[in-house]
């Protein structure tokens, strides 16, 4: 912890240089003398840096108090950089102003991936027309204009999420009096229904094997074969496992612990390892095991791999976007397992699917963890088997 007396006989030098005060705070003495307090910190893997002001005017003591206010920030899942940001902007009327806000105030009770998804759309696809626009200036008409461009390139789904975004923040503002409406709500039925599609996935034996054959003699990034191995013996969802970090693997155990953070239904989640698996993560542990994440990206270690580079690898084996995604090993893993004869909830939990029925979500909170054990165990074989060319004969249910 730097002192007083430490600071005042800081003294200019020719390049800036630090002065280490603990847990990421720091002082960077510039050539010309100032003295800037800064917080260095990671968030969803990047190193970033938070100022605090300049000393004297900010003391050692202030300095500490907004780092440890920063720190549970970050414990929580927020960005101090974006808090502050949307703080600047909290008594504007503009709807990216307000939209900043609602995305602080709540984005903490989200899973990573969705808040991801939710920040990239409201940059790529409101921000730009409707951002500077003062939200109770936001008419229907203005608003079916900026969702008829998301609609005109054939993205229908994303122009409905839109439109459901946008009906959150006008209701935000107008709970904090900064609207007299939502604006969205006179556009049900504006935009075409999306005809809904399930995940294309292969579900027979013979071209699962194929598929896993394919994977195997895959000759691209290493990280990648690895990432789509263990996908397909995990049947996590695709940003569940791109998002794997290393702290979150006991191999000793046998378990990887999703949490709760992470996790779309924001319950920690506890997939159970077969040997097959393990065997994967300790291969790969000497290429990545530095890295925070166990499949970072080619570029940089800090960011994950993106969901284009899994599909795209099973684009370049042959696999077109009607026959299998990512996402499709979980109905592969669940058709067959339920061909197989095991038991739907064991299945359904491993699967991390939320229970709809309420009383039952209550009353049936069994974790099946011995069945889940031998189930991760029997997927990984039967898929060696299928790899293999064995055939296989399904058993009823019951016997």
């Amino acid at each position: 912890m730097l002192t007083d007396k430490e600071l005042k006989a800081a003294k200019p030098r020719e390049k800036p240089y630090k002065l280490s005060d603990g847990l990421g705070l720091y002082v960077e003495v510039k050539p010309n003398g100032s003295k800037l307090w800064r917080l260095k910190y990671r968030y969803e893997g990047k190193e970033k840096r938070f100022s605090f002001g300049g000393y004297p005017d900010t003391s050692g003591t202030m300095a500490r108090e907004k780092r440890d206010e920063a720190r549970k920030l970050l414990a929580s899942g927020v960005d101090p950089s974006a808090a502050r940001q949307a703080e600047k902007v909290a008594g504007a009327d503009s709807f990216e102003a307000i939209a900043l806000e609602w995305f602080a105030k709540f984005s903490p009770k989200w899973a990573l991936s969705n808040s991801d998804k939710i920040k990239r759309q409201l940059e790529r696809d409101l921000f730009p027309w409707l951002g500077n626009k003062p939200v109770n200036k936001i008419t229907p008409p203005i608003l079916l204009a900026c969702l008829r461009r998301i609609e005109n390139r054939g993205a229908v789904d994303s122009a409905h999420r839109a439109h459901q975004l946008c009906g959150r923040v006008f209701r935000y503002a107008v709970a904090t009096g900064r609207a007299e409406r939502d604006a969205s709500a006179d556009l049900r039925g504006a935009i075409p229904p999306a005809i809904a599609t399930n995940h294309p996935a292969i579900t027979t034996p013979v071209e699962a094997g194929g598929l896993m054959r394919a994977i195997d003699g895959y000759k691209g990034s290493f990280v990648v074969r690895c990432a789509l191995q263990l996908v397909a013996l995990t049947a996590t969802r695709s940003g569940e496992l791109r998002g794997a970090q290393w702290t979150e693997f006991d191999t000793e155990a046998g378990v990887w612990t999703i949490p709760a953070r992470r996790m779309k239904s924001r319950a920690e989640h506890k997939v159970f390892l077969s040997r097959q698996a393990i065997e994967i993560l300790e291969e790969l542990r000497p290429l990545t095991g530095r890295s925070v994440y166990v499949f970072p990206c080619v570029r940089s270690s800090q960011q994950t791999l993106s969901n284009n580079s899994l599909n795209a690898a099973l684009r370049r084996m042959g696999f077109t976007k009607h026959e299998m995604t990512t996402h499709g090993f979980r109905s592969m893993f669940s058709s067959m397992a339920n061909e197989h004869g095991f038991d739907a909830d064991v299945i359904e939990r491993s699967l991390a699917h939320v229970e709809q029925n309420a009383i039952r979500a209550a009353y049936h909170r069994s974790q099946y963890i011995e069945d889940r054990k031998r189930l991760a165990q029997w997927w990984a074989d039967h898929l060696d088997s299928l790899r293999a060319g064995a055939k296989v004969i399904p058993f009823k249910r019951g016997v």
